[in-house]
């Protein structure tokens, strides 16, 4: 029998199938035991219908999978500084009470990409709108991640770490995630030092850049996310949250990519079993310290 990692290894989901029951199929199959949600059946979990919620909220339940976040459409990439504020508020209050349906109290978000702003003027509205949205979150008892990948916070540490001086509420954390870092072109490992203690959940891809100056997501360890090393330092700092695979191979939501669901699962599964490889050795070499 392997030994129970030391945290609670996870998935999102939709980058396994866009059904449920793949995405669970493919958990199952890897030993993972929480679920991280973006969409069912291409559908945003702030979309169902209750009915279709209420469903699923079951089939997890009887599953005993965990769910360990719920990833929001809030401030991301498709979401700019100058769009409506009141839908983002508007998905804020439902997923909080499917959060609380589903026992799960994070939800991820962004800090909304510019759009016709001066540098001055996106700080100043991209961080009115996640103050009202942290003040809200703390009404409805649910924390938001941030996390860096779309937004003013998103541009590097600094930029995260005046957020969160700007908006200090136990209701505001930090999604990380290690692929991410290098698409912005930025160090993993110096950024991850940088916000480490605010960190409350992780994402894993890997990525190259490729001859032409573009980023390719590749497979864990084969990539220049420094994916051990961020691991290494997560242990060290003696990390409790979950890690949730978001392989970005076959399924990339913002290039309007996907492949066939059999491809899809294959894919989650054999980026999620070399992942656990690479968490594993960091975590023996540093119990043996």
């Amino acid at each position: 029998m392997r030994e129970a990692p030391p945290v609670l290894l996870a998935g999102v989901g939709d980058e396994a199938s866009p059904d449920l029951d793949g995405q669970l199929e493919a958990l199952r199959r890897l030993g993972f035991r929480g679920i991280e949600l973006r969409t069912l059946d291409g559908i945003a979990v702030a979309d169902l219908d209750p009915a279709r919620f209420a469903a699923a909220a079951r089939r997890i339940a009887d599953d005993g999978m965990s769910v360990v976040a719920l990833a929001s459409r809030i401030g991301g990439w498709a979401r700019p500084v100058s769009g409506p504020f009141g839908r983002d508020l508007g998905e804020l209050r439902i997923l909080a009470d499917r959060a609380h349906a589903l026992g799960c109290r994070f939800i991820r978000i962004m800090s909304y990409p510019n759009q016709g702003l001066d540098g001055a003027g996106w700080r100043r509205e991209a961080m009115r709108r996640v103050a009202e949205l942290v003040e809200l979150a703390a009404a409805l008892d649910v924390t938001l991640l941030h996390e860096n990948c779309s937004g003013w916070a998103s541009q590097g540490a600094e930029h995260t770490l005046a957020m969160l001086r700007e908006i200090a509420s136990p209701h505001l954390g930090l999604l990380f995630d290690v692929g991410n870092v290098r698409v912005a072109d930025q160090d993993p490992v110096a950024f991850l030092g940088r916000v480490l203690p605010h960190v409350r959940h992780v994402h894993v891809k890997d990525v190259v850049w490729d001859a032409d100056g573009a980023a390719q997501f590749t497979w864990p360890g084969e990539g220049e996310a420094q994916l051990a090393e961020c691991l290494s330092m997560l242990e060290a700092a003696g990390y409790a949250g979950a890690i949730a695979i978001e392989p970005h191979l076959a399924h990339i939501p913002h290039l309007g990519i996907t492949a066939d669901t059999a491809t899809l699962r294959e894919c989650f599964v054999e980026f999620g079993g070399r992942f656990e490889r690479i968490a594993r050795a960091v975590w023996r070499a540093e119990r043996s310290q």
